[in-house]
């Protein structure tokens, strides 16, 4: 399987560590990046990166691929999607997809030409062992109708300050934070309703990075923490006093178009962090999360704890092992046509609901997706504007 690579950040090359130990025939023949903060990481771990280019157009004139993969700044998926596309080659593009609404019609419209298998999405929390586990008690039926749904997504200090000092701390480029980070989560909420959000509340805003929290008389080993995580092109070491836009909490209220409702709440200063979930239904409550490790499903009637299941995790992925299932599933689907988990339609369905959150929150009202339901549908049948 021949791989070119356009952003070969720190995620793309982390990636290329995973599907070259998980595929055997996965070879990157080139890659292109102005400033490719991941090739320290990669000739760390021995990874063959291939050739580097000046542009896309020249890797794919330069290389006959099988596949593209797109982690540049989340600004630029669009335009380098829609290149692979053009040329013949099927893409995997990081998440989140494209940025912004007007961005994600001009992406339906191409999966309308393209088609939908051609373009496939880096959700990975989609192939976690505890999301399928929590899948497989649903359709075992140990839940019942979806009723509610508590879910968060919390970041240590240590990643918090990296979005404060990243690339992604301007929405112009990530998109905003919601959708940079969350859209995994609320794409496995979506999943397990069944359902498209019809209706968004949304309340948050910057309270922790802030200057007057910023730690005082303390020296570099005492701050430490807030610099851990490298951060790769228009880095700074601002944190408190960064020029960030994008939030550091967050609280969202979501109603499905079944009935079915969400809370759904991040932060990016939570020292003993948890990304976890409460699914509620009619038969039954299952609970886990993603960071502690543990899935429990209780039945409604009898209180009876159904299952308690505890995991290991990976050494290798920072995930809890979904990314080398992510590798082995996009193998078999390059490979034998194999179906996979999720789709490039559902990325974008939880990134509509993501940059909706952040009109509410901005707006102070309630959203109503409707319309960006009608026209997302026009065009992903090829049709509107």
């Amino acid at each position: 399987m021949k791989v070119g690579i356009v952003g070969l950040g720190y995620r793309l090359g982390y990636l290329a560590r995973i599907f070259s130990a998980s595929l055997p025939d996965f070879d990157v023949v080139g890659y292109v990046d102005p400033e490719p903060a991941g090739l320290s990481y990669t000739k760390q771990f021995d990874v063959p990166v291939g050739k580097a280019y000046g542009s896309l157009e020249e890797l794919l004139a330069g290389e006959t691929l099988d596949l593209l993969m797109v982690g540049s700044p989340n600004h630029l998926h669009l335009g380098h999607i829609r290149t692979g596309l053009d040329s013949g080659v099927k893409v995997f593009s990081e998440k989140p997809v494209v940025t912004t609404v007007e961005e994600t019609m001009e992406l339906a419209r191409l999966i309308a030409e393209f088609g939908s298998d051609n373009v496939m999405v880096g959700l990975v929390l989609r192939y976690a062992p505890l999301y399928v586990d929590l899948r497989k008690a649903q359709k075992d039926g140990l839940l019942g109708d979806i009723v509610s749904i508590e879910a968060s997504e919390h970041i240590a200090p240590y990643h918090g300050a990296f979005f404060m000092r990243d690339w992604r701390r301007y929405e112009k480029y990530s998109g905003s934070f919601m959708l940079e980070k969350c859209c995994h989560d609320l794409d496995l909420y979506n999943g397990v309703v069944g359902a498209r959000p019809a209706r968004v509340a949304s309340f948050g805003g910057k309270r922790s990075f802030v200057p007057k929290n910023a730690p005082e008389g303390l020296g570099i080993n005492d701050t430490e923490v807030y610099h851990r995580k490298p951060s790769g092109w228009m880095g700074t070491e601002k944190v408190f006093d960064s020029d960030a836009d994008i939030i550091d909490f967050q609280t969202a209220i979501v109603e499905y178009a079944n009935g079915a409702s969400m809370t759904f709440h991040t932060n990016l200063n939570v020292p003993d962090e948890y990304r976890r979930f409460c699914v509620i239904g009619a038969k039954g409550m299952a609970e886990g999360d993603f960071v502690r490790n543990f899935f429990k499903v209780h039945d409604a009637r009898t209180s009876a704890k159904l299952i308690d299941t505890a995991y290991s995790g990976s050494e290798l992925s920072v995930h809890y092992g979904a990314d080398e299932q992510m590798a082995r599933d996009i193998g078999a689907h390059m490979l034998d046509g194999a179906p996979l988990p999720v789709s490039v339609i559902n990325a974008l369905e939880a990134g509509l609901l993501a940059l909706a959150m952040d009109e509410a929150r901005r707006t102070k009202t309630v959203v109503d997706m409707s319309e960006t339901w009608k026209r997302f549908d026009a065009a992903l049948s090829g049709h509107g504007s």
